[in-house]
């Protein structure tokens, strides 16, 4: 079976990993979107011999799913470091630095090309499932000899691999969090999933027959339910209703104008337009309880925590409710999970989103992403656990500690920086000049693209969230 791009076999692969001693054997690293191809570029530079593991039929094959849509940064601030050297070695031109791309511009232009290229490509291994992680002839409870064996990676279909260490990039993009407002999953919403899209729909495109001349409840605060807000209200005779649990939007209008991100600036404003004029209706307070069908539409029913309901009925809901990690692949390694985020907990402090947005989590590395279990690492937004405040540039440095790490260099890997842009990065012109040539943009948060400039301050009415929604 041929796998992509690359015409790597599975037999080719584990007759070369299936006899080999633990310290000779590969890098599993799970996930090929820009934080796992990161990683492989990374471990490339330093002749760590890794192998790419992508469930998906192409590489970036979550940020495809929302290929239509604009990020908030600059190309200059969603490209590794070690993938543009790689890159630039074999003549590839980076992009316009001050455009603001598209999640399929992302793919097409960056993460394509870096998938094609030749210390990556024959390691790449597309459409494969990883199951299970453990250790070769160990379960979660034997400790002797634990970390002298492989770990041992079982994939759909049967087949299993070995590694020396195992990179976790997979992400939550398909562990989408429940549209119930305690964590629990609403009564009734099983059932109503044919009629729950979660979030950034493709409403102007692929997906505009399912919204247009509809009502549509759109739940949720963050900038993934501006997004498709905004686009919503682009189509003709549809109905919008957005229901948050708080009691204003103010956390979603941001700054205004006097955000540090243009763009992202732009998008609240644009938002708050459409709910003052009654294009959008507002609801607040809202916490879902229930989701009933009945003759093609569904009534959604808040109850919150006094005992109050209100309810809306629609043709279509767009859960934008953020996501949450999936940790049962590695049931059998020893993790130590933050009970509350379900990062480890060493990390939890300083991604807290109580405490911190996105702007001011400190750079962490190796250390912070450490579990019990030696040589695992869960990276990118799939570290973060439930907390929204991710960015690529943090997981960028996170597999960079990482990779040196694996590499046996703890001083590099102990050196860990952030090098946040200052917010004069984003000036005016970025915005106009953009907005001349595609229109204004819009983007998405909660840790896939946007970029970490910390947002100036914004009156007491105007706070209460962060720029990652």
């Amino acid at each position: 079976m041929s796998d992509g791009c690359c015409g790597t076999t599975a037999v080719e692969i584990e007759q070369i990993v299936a006899h080999a001693a633990p310290g000779t054997l590969p890098v599993a690293v799970i996930g090929a979107g820009p934080v796992g191809l990161a990683a492989a570029a990374h471990l490339a530079e330093r002749g760590v011999d890794f192998v790419l593991i992508e469930a998906g039929r192409q590489v970036g094959a979550s940020v495809a799913q929302w290929g239509h849509v604009r990020v908030f940064s600059p190309w200059r601030y969603n490209i590794d470091s070690a993938a543009r050297r790689l890159l630039q070695a074999e003549g590839w031109s980076a992009p316009d630095p001050d455009w603001l791309p598209t999640g399929a511009e992302l793919v097409e232009n960056y993460l394509a090309p870096l998938a094609e290229h030749p210390a990556i490509a024959p390691r790449l291994r597309l459409g494969v499932k990883v199951t299970a992680i453990s250790r070769l002839g160990h379960d979660r409870v034997r400790t002797t000899g634990r970390d002298d064996v492989p770990f041992l990676l079982r994939l759909e279909g049967g087949e299993e691999l070995r590694a020396r260490a195992v990179v976790d990039a997979s992400g939550t993009y398909t562990t989408p969090s429940v549209l119930g407002a305690n964590g629990l999953p609403a009564y009734g919403e099983a059932q109503a999933a044919p009629f729950v899209d979660h979030a950034l729909p493709d409403v102007l495109g692929a997906d505009r027959d399912s919204y247009e001349g509809k009502h549509t409840l759109v739940v949720g605060a963050g900038h993934s339910a501006a997004t498709t807000l905004l686009a919503l209200a682009e189509l003709e005779d549809t109905r919008i209703t957005w229901a948050i649990r708080a009691g204003n939007a103010g956390r979603t209008y941001g700054g205004g104008a006097a955000d540090a991100l243009p763009a992202r600036g732009a998008l609240g404003t644009r938002l708050r337009a459409h709910v003052d004029s009654g294009r959008i209706t507002l609801v607040t307070g809202f916490y879902t309880h229930s989701i009933t069908e009945d003759g093609g539409q569904v009534t959604v029913i808040s109850r919150d925590p006094s005992g109050a309901e209100q309810s809306v009925t629609a043709d279509r809901i767009v859960a934008a409710t953020g996501y949450r990690p999936d940790h049962s692949i590695a049931s059998e390694l020893r993790l130590d999970l933050d009970p509350i985020l379900g990062s480890t907990r060493a990390l939890a402090p300083l991604i807290d989103p109580n405490q911190h947005s996105c702007g001011t989590v400190p750079a962490h590395g190796v250390d912070e992403l450490s579990h019990p279990e030696s040589g695992y690492y869960a990276v990118g937004v799939k570290s973060y656990g439930r907390a929204p405040t991710f960015l690529m540039a943090t997981g960028y440095e996170q597999v960079r500690s990482v990779a040196a790490a694996i590499a046996g260099d703890w001083e590099a890997a102990r050196d860990v920086q952030l090098d946040l842009p200052e917010t004069g990065v984003c000036s005016s012109d970025l915005a106009e000049a953009q907005e001349a040539r595609v229109g204004l943009a819009t983007g998405i948060s909660g840790g896939l693209l946007a970029t970490p400039l910390p947002l100036a301050t914004v009156g007491a009415s105007e706070a209460g969230g962060s720029c990652c929604g």
